[in-house]
């Protein structure tokens, strides 16, 4: 069994009378993002300081590569704690320094490099960040989503194993929260480093996350994956869960894979009316390579676009649809058989041509800054449904039957993104 990176094992933590965090057993894996959900208030923040070193445990132990950071020597613990590194909620970005000033800052302050050394380390994470048209300017003179980059640039520029996100995308829209999360999994993916994010940001943050752990009332109640925190029955889900998922995903106006699931189950693997219909999957290749094109926050419009037009056309027909994965959306066609499934699939490639990729052009890829035109492939697939069988099987089946609904090339010219 794999060693948890971080282990907390019974921890304890009061304030005055108040337990904040009782008896937590808590894991955290190397090279994961591991998001930690609870209402405001829990200690969610209280893990992510014990995590850094800024609290202590009243009882229990924490442990670090299955060693107990109390048992430590003093340089050691100075040494483990040097690789953890903490991205704030509201950024905390130095006004008067610039992004150049604001990255350097932990590796002028905590370590012995060279200026030369410095300088080579902040500005191959400003590349990576794509920040080189901004280095020298001031964070007041940025968009949001511009300073959410130098705060993440600035974190990583110590080249940490671990990452701290506190709440990354608080009182940004759909659109850009969606595109600091895929910004956050991009980074941790071509960097290797293990992210631990705080969020509200449900469903959304289930796309980038391995591991979900749900804190509730000083415990830890739920630690998986988002798949099994799908099947997740706790009063936990209908005091935090339900009063902030609703029906819909807020980025692409369709159901969140839960209640997709959900009436499933109950509209249609319990009546004996749908003894058969269709499933529907539509799958959009190159994405990511349209995303280092297009940057983070196009990517989020052309989603959002693709989930606007699939909505269109499938609920007209009494269809329903879930964004499934980052990539794929799903479709149960309750009144369709497999031919109409086929037909109702090339209608809406004809008006995503027509109308869909002329809306993009104007709105998602004119001017966002991007090299060369990037090829995009639309596939679908359509399986037979049938009560009483596993939803997981009956995708199963319509992703091995895919074949190209369209093509197209995103093409664009200059902009900051």
């Amino acid at each position: 069994m794999k060693t948890p990176l971080i282990e907390f094992c019974k921890v304890t933590k009061r304030f005055g009378d108040q337990t904040v965090l009782d008896n937590v057993d808590m894991s955290l894996y190397e090279g994961e993002v591991s998001t930690i959900i609870g209402k405001s208030g829990v200690g969610k923040s209280v893990l992510l300081k014990h995590i850094i070193g800024l609290l202590q445990p009243d009882a229990g132990e924490i442990l670090l590569h299955g060693q107990p950071i109390n048992t430590m020597s003093k340089t050691d613990r100075k040494a483990a704690f040097g690789r953890i590194s903490y991205m704030f909620q509201n950024n905390a970005l130095f006004d008067s320094l610039t992004v150049y000033e604001n990255i350097a800052m932990p590796l002028r302050h905590t370590t012995r490099l060279s200026r030369s050394d410095i300088d080579a380390r902040v500005l191959e994470r400003i590349r990576q960040t794509e920040l080189e048209e901004v280095t020298h300017k001031y964070p007041a003179e940025l968009s949001g989503g511009m300073q959410k980059r130098v705060a993440l640039a600035r974190a990583l520029v110590t080249n940490p194993e671990i990452v701290l996100f506190d709440e990354p995308t608080t009182g940004q829209d759909p659109i850009r929260r969606n595109a600091i999360l895929s910004m956050i999994a991009q980074y941790q993916h071509e960097l290797g480093f293990t992210a631990v994010l705080i969020s509200h940001d449900l469903p959304d943050v289930f796309f980038i996350s391995n591991r979900i752990i749900a804190l509730y009332d000083g415990a830890i109640v739920f630690q998986g994956t988002p798949e099994d925190f799908d099947d997740f029955e706790h009063p936990f889900r209908y005091e935090f869960i339900r009063s902030l998922e609703t029906l819909q995903e807020e980025l692409t106006g369709l159901y969140t894979r839960r209640h997709f699931k959900t009436r499933y189950q109950t509209e249609l693997n319990d009546n004996p009316k749908f003894d058969d219909f269709a499933m529907l999957i539509i799958t959009i290749d190159n994405l990511t390579d349209l995303q280092g094109e297009l940057g983070h926050t196009a990517v989020q419009e052309f989603i959002q676009t693709i989930g606007t037009f699939i909505s269109k056309h499938f609920s007209e027909v009494g269809g329903f649809s879930t964004r499934y994965s980052f990539n794929q959306y799903t479709t149960v066609l309750p009144y369709a058989d497999m031919d109409e499934a086929r037909s109702l699939a090339q209608n809406f490639a004809a008006d995503f041509i027509r109308n869909g990729i002329p809306q993009m052009q104007k709105f998602v890829f004119t001017e966002m800054a991007c090299k060369d035109a990037v090829a995009v492939t639309m596939r679908a697939g359509v399986a037979p449904g049938k009560r009483h069988v596993e939803i997981d099987t009956i995708i199963a089946k319509a992703e091995s039957s895919q074949e190209t609904l369209l093509e197209f090339n995103a093409s664009c010219k200059g902009r900051e993104t």
